[in-house]
């Protein structure tokens, strides 16, 4: 899959595409087929950059895959008590504390930012984004985990503490720690689109 660019919501319209994906699921666990061919079209970019973040680009498509299997068998449960993408990113963040508890003791390969690299590739900038990308794997994974759905996927800290089954305040600490570490690992050289979700 590639990566589509990062593209800025405002609450608005983050609030609205919350409530349609939620109305999409809740038909969809009713058997409505087109509503599940577009709630997961509409869901599928946040999910698979989730599960990258996370568990890196070469399994975000499998995690991706097992993601929507899961969610899925469990659309018909799905009362709406929550966001529809914040229920969803709940079953990804679990996909991949599976496939990672699936994995030790096997050999593991180096975490690889291509997802940003082809990102950044043609712009002036792509050498400090590589490297931004870099140091943003070096996070503890619940820094980088709370700082992915907080500033990279617009979600408020809310549903990000929802997602990540903490306090709210714990996320807020999460993603000021993440931003003191970003921005002094890279200092003055960060670009402006990756300022704008550090600084």
């Amino acid at each position: 899959m590639t990566v589509r660019p990062l593209k800025r919501v405002g609450p608005a319209g983050r609030a609205e595409l919350d409530a349609r994906v939620t109305e999409l699921a809740l038909l969809a666990g009713d058997g409505d087929r087109p509503a599940l061919g577009e709630f997961i079209r509409l869901t599928q970019p946040d999910v698979w950059r989730f599960v990258a973040h996370l568990a890196g680009t070469a399994a975000a498509d499998d995690l991706t895959q097992d993601t929507y299997l899961r969610a899925m068998d469990s659309l018909p449960s799905f009362e709406g008590r929550s966001t529809a993408r914040s229920w969803l990113l709940t079953i990804a963040r679990r996909v991949v504390a599976d496939a990672v508890r699936r994995d030790l003791g096997r050999p593991q390969t180096p975490y690889s930012p291509d997802w940003l690299a082809e990102h950044a590739a043609s712009g002036p900038d792509a050498t400090v984004l590589v490297e931004a990308a870099h140091v943003f794997q070096t996070l503890g994974t619940e820094r980088r985990e709370a700082f992915i759905l907080t500033q990279l996927l617009g979600f408020t800290y809310e549903q990000a503490a929802e997602v990540c089954g903490v306090r709210i305040g714990t996320i807020r600490s999460r993603v000021a720690r993440a931003r003191e570490e970003l921005v002094t690992a890279c200092g003055d050289a960060v670009p402006n689109e990756l300022a704008e979700r550090v600084g």
